[in-house]
């Protein structure tokens, strides 16, 4: 029991999510008015991906330094992981860009980038896929996942900042921390942010160690 407190605690924020989200009282903002709920769901997902991601390079990079299968699997558990909040993170934002820029995709900077870096992180998993031996599609998986995860932030975060942007926080539009993004919304977005996350590293948690198993027994046999 000791060991489970953070699974029961990623259960209650996320009951506590999709709860609050659906029926707490919200900011009337322009253009965006219900909608502003999604916060509570695109956004997390994101910064879940971020730091899955995050996990998943350290464990690219530990691999390299002590080649184990352990360090493998979690590796690789957790880019798939994170390459599945970040489909998540796109279906969200394209559903939220349709109700408040008129169309699911606008070629916005922001959404580009992100598409561009999730094509990186599904042509690792295409990497991985055309070895057979094991040693060496971990090794070259792990160097192409530190360079992908490198290639990924300033996608993100620097280049769509550059230029024009739609989205909050980007191009000269104000994001929502400097102008709306109330002690209501926080109350329930950051809540949000931990549960999704630590939804996240439970489903690596089960797969890797899945994984390790199935291994085992394949070795057995």
């Amino acid at each position: 029991m000791k060991n489970n407190w953070w699974k029961i605690l990623a259960v209650l924020l996320l009951v506590f999510t999709v709860v609050a989200g659906m029926l707490s009282d919200v900011p009337r903002l322009a253009i965006l008015n219900e909608t502003v709920r999604n916060l509570y769901f695109h956004v997390p997902m994101w910064f879940g991906m971020i730091l899955i991601l995050l996990v998943s390079v350290a464990y690219s990079i530990k691999y390299l330094r002590n080649p184990t299968v352990k360090n493998d699997v979690i590796a690789f558990e957790a880019a798939k992981v994170g390459i599945l909040f970040g489909v998540l993170g796109i279906v969200t934002g394209m559903e939220w860009a349709k109700f408040t820029w008129g169309e699911y995709w606008s070629n916005d900077p922001k959404q580009n980038a992100s598409a561009i870096g999730l094509l990186i992180y599904f042509a690792y998993l295409v990497l991985r896929s055309s070895f057979n031996e094991q040693q060496q599609r971990a090794r070259i998986s792990a160097v192409y996942n530190i360079f992908a995860f490198a290639a990924l932030i300033p996608l993100l975060f620097i280049l769509p900042r550059l230029t024009d942007s739609l989205h909050p926080g980007n191009g000269g539009n104000p994001g929502f921390n400097t102008y709306d993004m109330d002690s209501s919304l926080r109350m329930v977005f950051y809540p949000a942010v931990l549960g999704w996350t630590l939804l996240g590293i439970w489903i690596v948690n089960v797969k890797s160690r899945l994984e390790i198993l199935r291994q085992r027994l394949y070795e057995t046999v």
